[in-house]
């Protein structure tokens, strides 16, 4: 079931969210050339603790880490180990935030210094179609026309959205229903209610939309080893448009 959270519940993932977005203002400081993932994995789990709330991720299905860090062709779930970032990378930092029992998740991809232009454009692409996804979240509406505007977005721009990977609900728990695509045809899917709360998440690729895993069980990415993009919010649905909660990010 779509679960819908009153406006109690709501305020408690508003506060889930601004840790969030605190969380991430931290990164914007400290990311960047020479930066060990390990270490900025350490910061954000310190700094999530320092606010009274917990980093979701790690143990989460056995995920060993407070957040994901993907560079390049790694699509999302990248372990952070000893690797440092580099010139000229994209870097997708995917974090999520417990406070008070709820749950708050957002993803941001980086550009590190000066980049290609096929990778400037992937990461504009995927930002601009996370936010046209949001537009098509309102009222009376259907699920599926954010995952038809996602994809327009993106297609219409030469790239390819993921498609093993979604978008996901949100709220006492990490992952709720009902999942998101970020392709398909509009005017299908459940109707959109106040008090949905939704994780949107495109996760472009510069090539083809396939993927793999690799042996570690987690790390995702591209088959044809091409660079890849996520953009990712937490928003509300409410009467009037699609609040979204982890604005600032």
């Amino acid at each position: 079931m779509i679960y819908r959270r009153t406006k109690k519940e709501i305020e408690l993932l508003k506060e889930s969210s601004r840790i969030l977005v605190e969380t991430f203002k931290h990164v914007d400081k400290i990311i960047g050339a020479g930066v060990r993932m390990v270490d900025l994995d350490r910061e954000i789990e310190n700094f999530i603790k320092k606010n009274a709330a917990n980093p979701w991720f790690k143990n989460y299905r056995g995920y060993p880490a407070a957040s994901s860090i993907s560079i390049d062709e790694v699509v999302v779930h990248g372990i952070p180990g000893e690797r440092i970032i580099q010139e000229g990378q994209i870097v997708s930092i995917d974090i999520g935030v417990e406070k008070d029992g709820y749950c708050s998740d957002a993803a941001k991809t980086y550009i590190i210094g000066k980049v290609n232009g096929v990778k400037k454009k992937l990461v504009e692409v995927t930002k601009q179609a996370l936010y046209n996804g949001i537009k098509k979240a309102v009222v009376g509406n259907r699920l599926y026309d954010i995952s038809y505007e996602i994809q327009r977005t993106v297609e219409s721009e030469g790239f390819s959205v993921v498609r093993e990977l979604v978008g996901h609900g949100i709220g006492r728990k990490p992952h709720e229903e009902p999942e998101i695509p970020n392709f398909g045809s509009p005017n299908r899917g459940p109707r959109l209610l106040p008090g949905m709360i939704f994780a949107i998440e495109p996760m472009v690729n510069a090539g083809d939309y396939k993927i793999k895993i690799l042996e570690d069980g987690w790390t995702v990415v591209t088959a044809d080893g091409k660079p890849s993009a996520h953009f990712e919010h937490t928003i509300a649905i409410t009467e009037n448009k699609a609040e979204i909660l982890t604005m600032g990010v």
